[in-house]
């Protein structure tokens, strides 16, 4: 069983600690990171320490990453395998190529006949043990190299379902074509491969338009950090 992460400080940055960390949109995971990294490095006077996270976010994303500093990095492997919590929005009616808003609208589909129990029924459908067909634009590797590299190279790329569990699936507001969600999942599980397979078993289309990471395992959003907080703490020279 994992301890608690200090939501305090002081943070012991140097023997290492897990820090709860709210992600801006548009950064990517490796953003904080190296953001962190780097202010870290400068507070301890040291040219190199190690920094990582234990669960990317797309850059879309907002939401908790947990990120892990010197021995708590043993520790990654760990934290990625808890259960993950999240908000969003879906948008029916059309489709891309990412299943969310960073790649254009390849198609579109009517709505009309989508009804508020069709909408609950299809999210039902979309929890238990599923086989899931990750998006051609993620970051798992396919003879080394990342399934999105291949995509936007224009390789031909197959995918391979894979196992993930879906706790819930609750809707929480329809205002078509959007509809708002709370999930929780395995590790593993896209998100916007919810999204595409709750549009196509509408007979229509969706991608996912909004997404917040809201808890992993027992780390709730609430007890994050913001990346500017974190810096604040972070003089360098490790005075301060």
């Amino acid at each position: 069983m994992l301890p608690a992460a200090t939501t305090e400080p002081p943070f012991s940055f140097a023997e290492g600690c897990l820090l709860l960390v709210d992600k801006p949109q548009g950064w990517t995971s490796f953003d904080v990171v190296n953001k962190l990294r780097w202010a870290i490095r400068k507070h301890l006077g040291v040219r190199k320490f190690k920094v990582g996270h234990a669960g990317t976010l797309d850059p879309m994303a907002t939401g908790l990453l947990n990120i892990c500093t010197g021995q708590w990095t043993k520790r990654l492997a760990e934290l990625q395998g808890l259960d993950k919590s999240y908000t969003g929005t879906i948008t029916l009616g059309a489709t891309t190529a990412s299943y969310d808003a960073e790649e254009p609208i390849t198609a579109t589909f009517p709505t009309a006949h989508i009804t508020e129990a069709a909408i609950l029924a299809a999210a039902e459908a979309l929890t238990g043990d599923l086989q899931q067909l990750p998006p051609i634009f993620s970051a798992i590797k396919v003879d080394g190299q990342p399934l999105y590299k291949k995509a936007r190279s224009g390789q031909e790329v197959l995918v391979q379902p894979r196992p993930v569990t879906v706790h819930s699936f609750r809707i929480t507001r329809i205002a078509m074509p959007e509809v708002d969600f709370e999930i929780s999942c395995s590790k593993g599980t896209y998100i916007r491969s919810l999204a595409h397979d709750l549009g196509k078993n509408l007979a229509s289309g969706g991608y996912l338009t909004a997404l917040r990471r809201t808890r992993v395992g027992p780390y709730p959003i609430e007890n994050a950090w913001t990346v500017d907080q974190l810096l604040e703490l972070l003089p360098p020279n490790g005075h301060g």
